[in-house]
């Protein structure tokens, strides 16, 4: 009997090690106070650890990930709860013409990539997707939806800023050498990810 009691304590302790602890994600409004991009990818990376043992929901879950069965975060568009008063201010309205002015943006790049494979995009990235003013931007966008909107729509925010960041980085080139193929790839691979990040962003308002 003895035996039986310890094989059961035992077997409790041990699916409790094992059990998945809950790991709440950090909302992009929350880094508002990150001064720099370094520090911002330290943050994300934290963020990205504990939805990676989340289970995936459906919606635009193969380009975003999901946030959990059954939780209350609004991936697809169509389920966005928009205050209109909110996204008519001027403030909002000039965060919003800005977000389109960076898609414009992305499109432009891809364009001079396919033109010149060997074109230094670097200033025009740090000059027209300045991180600080596109965080600021697309938080002021996201200040005329609801809380579970916003968690949905954070989730691309924090794309767009890490995919910026990455960009930059990949662009980074020693003087005399020419840019490979692959780091190529990577580059266009990074801006058509953006490009559908800013246009899915844009559809919820």
């Amino acid at each position: 009997m003895k035996l039986s009691v310890a094989i059961l304590a035992l077997s409790v302790s041990a699916a409790s090690a094992f059990a998945p602890q809950q790991i709440s994600t950090q909302s992009v409004t929350e880094l508002k106070a990150t001064s720099n991009r370094a520090a911002f990818l330290s943050q994300l990376t934290a963020a990205a650890v504990g939805v990676a043992f989340l289970q995936p929901s459906p919606a635009l879950a193969a380009k975003y990930g999901g946030f959990g069965a059954g939780s209350p975060e609004v991936l697809d568009p169509k389920e966005a709860i928009v205050d209109t008063d909110i996204l008519a201010t001027a403030s909002v309205q000039g965060a919003l013409k800005g977000v389109k002015g960076y898609l414009s943006t992305v499109l432009e790049l891809k364009s001079t990539l396919a033109k010149d494979s060997q074109a230094d995009i670097g200033p025009s990235v740090r000059r027209q997707l300045d991180f600080s003013k596109i965080r600021a931007d697309l938080n002021n966008v996201n200040e005329a939806f609801d809380e579970d909107t916003q968690r949905g729509t954070d989730r691309i925010i924090r794309i767009i800023l890490q995919d910026i960041t990455e960009l930059e980085a990949a662009n980074t080139q020693k003087p005399g050498i020419p840019r490979s193929e692959r780091r190529l790839g990577i580059m266009n691979a990074k801006l058509t990810k953006l490009q559908t990040a800013f246009e899915d962003y844009l559809k919820f308002v």
